[in-house]
């Protein structure tokens, strides 16, 4: 129902003549969307690339740019520095989505490049969403990169070393965008309610600091989805007294449950569990629980999470306390038997016995040392007196002759069970 409520709204603040000066429309695109900074003094955040004398701003600002690749969460700034890019640049600025083109319509634009290339004119190809192209797409645009036909311009939200040819990786500058601060956020927020020509400055808002804090905390970096909100907000609420009032209540209304960047097959799925292994490891309880309520906040299958606890009881917890792997091994137990989100308990349960249990990696180190060996050396012999000598014949081939029954001797006895001395076992 939303939607139909803010068309409705925006019907209604037309027909109060609020956005007369409009042309061609534009009220209709998002606030997002017309908000979009037009130049690099309009643009907030990243300045670990775009600070005064860093690299990509004097690149945009000397019209020198080379085959980059914008890496980042959503919301974060990459189209807008595309579009300030093909604002700036005197060479011919070609848009294409990976989601909506095909291989054919990429050679039909590489020709023209090519073309456009003999008559001494650049030409910047913008290729957003690059993660989404196929490993003989994205091979298509090697050559013309290579050769300088085009410069390559791409984005994405994925890490690119995994989801971008690496033949492209290596011929482009990589530049990774943070999600925005809480701060940043607020300044987009401000400028948007000020601004009455592509703003809702025309709108008769009254908007509380509280409301505007909440929206930049829950927007997670994401400057996109705070713009939303406050579009929500200020299209659905009801004037009162000729106002519209977005107080914290209509703020959390808008904006409701955070969503936590977080895919399966990326980034934030392997560094999140890389985190959360880190942090059992290094015995901080709070963060060890902190990612886990991550995980589970975003869906992470509850099994997954399990055979990492009962992974980390044995490798870093081990012989110290073996009692974390019992634990572990019982919520994994668990989380088959009961199911969320009750599992939510036993998984938090011992991934805090863990990240407070005693530490050893002995049984780990031992493992790989052992492996090593039999990779890298001549495989050992079983000495004789340990072979099976149960089968007819065995003693006729000195199979187990001179075996010592350790019971014997109480439990110990001196022997050889390996033809070369080696020691592993180091806790």
């Amino acid at each position: 129902m939303v939607p139909l409520q803010i068309s409705r709204r925006l019907r209604e603040h037309k027909s109060m003549g609020l956005f007369e000066n409009d042309a061609n429309g534009a009220i209709d695109q998002p606030l997002a969307f017309r908000m979009c900074p037009r130049s690099l003094d309009e643009y907030v955040g990243q300045t670990h690339i775009l600070g005064p004398g860093k690299l990509l701003r004097r690149a945009i600002e000397s019209d020198r740019i080379s085959s980059i690749i914008l890496y980042g969460p959503p919301g974060t700034g990459k189209t807008a520095l595309a579009r300030i890019i093909a604002a700036q640049t005197r060479a011919h600025f070609e848009w294409m989505n990976a989601a909506t083109v095909g291989l054919d319509e990429i050679r039909k634009a590489l020709n023209q490049a090519r073309s456009r290339r003999s008559r001494g004119v650049k030409t910047i190809l913008f290729l957003d969403e690059i993660h989404r192209f196929n490993k003989l797409q994205q091979d298509a645009l090697l050559p013309d990169v290579e050769e300088g036909a085009i410069t390559l311009i791409s984005a994405t939200v994925e890490n690119p070393f995994f989801y971008v040819n690496a033949a492209l990786v290596s011929r482009s500058q990589i530049f990774e965008l943070k999600p925005l601060s809480e701060s940043d956020i607020v300044t987009i927020l401000r400028r948007s309610l000020e601004d009455t020509e592509r703003g809702l400055g025309k709108l008769p808002l009254r908007v509380d600091e509280e409301a505007l804090a909440h929206l930049a905390r829950m927007a997670d970096g994401d400057a996109r989805r705070a713009l939303t909100a406050l579009e929500v907000a200020a299209l659905t609420t009801l004037p009162g007294d000729g106002r519209i009032h977005i107080s914290l209540a209509v703020a959390e209304d808008s904006i409701q449950k955070k969503s936590v960047l977080y895919d399966r097959k990326g980034d934030q799925h392997y560094d999140t569990i890389s985190a959360f292994i880190k942090s059992m490891r290094g015995s901080d309880p709070d963060a060890a629980v902190y990612y886990l309520a991550k995980m589970i906040y975003a869906g992470e299958d509850p099994r997954f999470i399990a055979r990492r606890i009962v992974i980390c009881a044995s490798e870093d917890v081990g012989n110290a306390d073996p009692m974390a792997l019992v634990l572990a091994i019982a919520a994994l137990r668990a989380v088959e038997f009961v199911g969320m989100p009750e599992a939510q308990i036993p998984l938090a349960q011992a991934a805090l016995y863990v990240a407070k249990a005693p530490k050893s990696n002995a049984a780990y180190r031992a493992i790989e040392a052992a492996l090593h060996d039999v990779e890298t050396e001549g495989i050992m012999e079983v000495p004789d007196h340990l072979k099976d000598s149960h089968y007819p014949g065995a003693k006729k081939l000195g199979r187990g002759t001179g075996y010592r029954y350790p019971h014997d001797y109480g439990g110990h006895v001196e022997q050889d069970y390996l033809k070369k001395k080696k020691k592993y076992d180091a806790p």
